[in-house]
């Protein structure tokens, strides 16, 4: 899926996560002296220079490091990353959390959007096609040193508000696929360019719906991708039962 060299790949995925924990610029000396690459930082640093040009990484006008692009986020996700396993344990308490409301799908929707907010540090949300959505956690993003500019938590705020464009493109998006990221520029607004939406596909009582999260570009994708999946296939199975 990609011309990047292995060594290329290798100083790609250490940006993104070093970028995910710190939500700083990463500099070629950061990788040499915290990441075993096995080649000189003179060598990380033209990498870096070669991954910039692509248009996997960009210069923010105040640091000599680099962030990674929704580009490089996406190839991250999709050919890099390895997802992390939910435990027995994990399951067994997601389902404990919803199970009492699943005669009740408003009530359902509303106790998932919640529990995935908790458990990942972000806005949860929740919905069926054309129906209200059920949301939870705005506190939490107001930690995010991206939603200090107060543009980006307003973009973002208004269009949770609304709801029917961002249904639309996740719909959209849904239309083929069970679950979906979306960054950027997906989102067909300005001011969004730090955050990120994860979102799956549910069936229950013969309607169909979405529910994910909202927050930071930097989500711990291997941690929240299988968490999102797990929420939608639980809602999709209990509410038959």
């Amino acid at each position: 899926m990609t011309d990047l060299t292995d060594r290329q790949v290798q100083v790609l995925k250490t940006i993104v996560e070093e970028y995910t924990n710190t939500a700083e610029a990463v500099g070629s000396e950061t990788l040499d002296k915290k990441y075993n690459l096995g080649v000189s930082p003179a060598t990380i640093r033209n990498e870096m220079v070669y991954l910039t040009e692509q248009g996997y990484l960009l210069q923010p006008h105040t640091s000599a490091g680099r962030i990674p692009s929704s580009k490089a986020i996406k190839l991250y996700i999709a050919e890099i990353m390895r997802e992390q396993d939910l435990t027995v344990a994990e399951e067994v308490s997601a389902k404990e959390r919803v199970w009492d409301k699943r005669h009740q799908l408003d009530e359902l929707l509303r106790e998932a959007a919640h529990e995935l907010a908790q458990r990942t540090g972000s806005i949860g949300i929740a919905a069926v096609d054309e129906g209200p959505v059920y949301s939870a956690g705005y506190a939490h993003i107001l930690e995010m040193p991206e939603f200090y500019d107060i543009d980006v938590t307003r973009t973002l705020f208004s269009m949770l508000d609304e709801a029917s464009q961002l249904l639309g493109i996740i719909h959209q998006r849904l239309m083929e696929r069970e679950l979906e990221v979306l960054l950027g520029d997906d989102f067909g607004v300005s001011h969004l360019e730090s955050v990120s939406c994860v979102v799956g596909r549910f069936q229950a009582g013969g309607q169909t719906g979405s529910l994910g999260v909202i927050g930071s570009r930097r989500f711990n994708y291997p941690k929240v991708i299988p968490l999102v999946r797990h929420f939608a296939h639980l809602i999709s199975q209990i509410a038959r039962e």
